[in-house]
């Protein structure tokens, strides 16, 4: 490829999906848009990576090590980063962008929706309920050992509404694209990352990396209350030593 068609693919590039000759947006704008795709499209995707799929990590003797905190770091870690980006993106539009047409006022109601439901799986993760179990220093009663019904309704409600948020903050961001007649670079961009997530996802289901979290904290042994409740949500999977072994193998001794 010569010099002539890498800046003619170059400019290509640069120019809004419209196809128009300019890109101009006030500077509010673009960092609100910079903000919210940095939380929506990479850190807390991320985050819900790492919580539904490294609660076991490889290379891990699992049952004999147990409750390995590294997903719960990297979850609130990500969760977190991800929703101080949203909120300073919020500030930064907050009470702007009036009069504008039909697709940005939906673009401006459904942020607000994701919004909301973001804040929600913030403050709802504080009403998670007591841990306990055998490790536990408040005792071995327990939400979560337990599995009361508080836990499990927490468990359903955050686990819908996560997910919820994600499909929903999608669908937002291409709206913003739209709306800011954003360069193709950017559409390339978003998306081709977003088709990475889905593929790591996928993959990461298909070997079993999904690990029912009661497990993954207090292993297989059916002594534990919650050993005899279904795992809350498509696609956990449980294990005993022997199906985890044959499905993983062992790290050598």
């Amino acid at each position: 490829m010569d010099a002539a068609m890498l800046s003619s693919w170059w400019t290509w590039l640069l120019l809004p999906a419209s196809g128009a000759a300019e890109h101009h947006l006030p500077a509010w704008a673009s960092w609100h848009g910079r903000l919210m795709v940095l939380a929506w499209a990479f850190l807390l995707p991320l985050g819900v990576l790492a919580a539904r799929f490294f609660k076991v990590v490889p290379g891990q003797r699992w049952p004999d090590e147990l409750d390995h905190k590294a997903w719960w770091h990297a979850h609130r870690l990500l969760q977190s980063a991800g929703m101080a980006a949203m909120l300073a993106g919020l500030w930064l539009a907050w009470g702007r962008g009036t009069g504008a047409g039909a697709l940005a006022q939906w673009h401006h109601v459904l942020g607000l929706a994701v919004v909301a439901l973001g804040l929600l799986q913030t403050f709802g993760g504080l009403a998670r309920g007591s841990k306990g179990g055998p490790t536990a220093r408040e005792g071995l009663r327990g939400d979560h050992y337990d599995m009361t019904r508080h836990r499990r309704v927490f468990e359903r409600l955050h686990k819908a509404a996560g997910y919820a948020a994600l499909l929903l903050a999608a669908a937002v961001v291409v709206l913003g694209l739209r709306v800011a007649d954003a360069p193709r670079w950017m559409w390339l961009a978003i998306g081709a990352w977003w088709c990475a997530w889905g593929m790591a996802f996928v993959a990461l289901q298909r070997q079993g990396r999904c690990i029912d979290t009661y497990q993954a904290i207090w292993g297989d042994d059916p002594a534990h209350p919650g050993q005899h409740l279904p795992p809350i949500g498509p696609g956990i999977r449980r294990y005993d030593r022997g199906s985890f072994a044959r499905r993983f193998g062992r790290p050598p001794s």
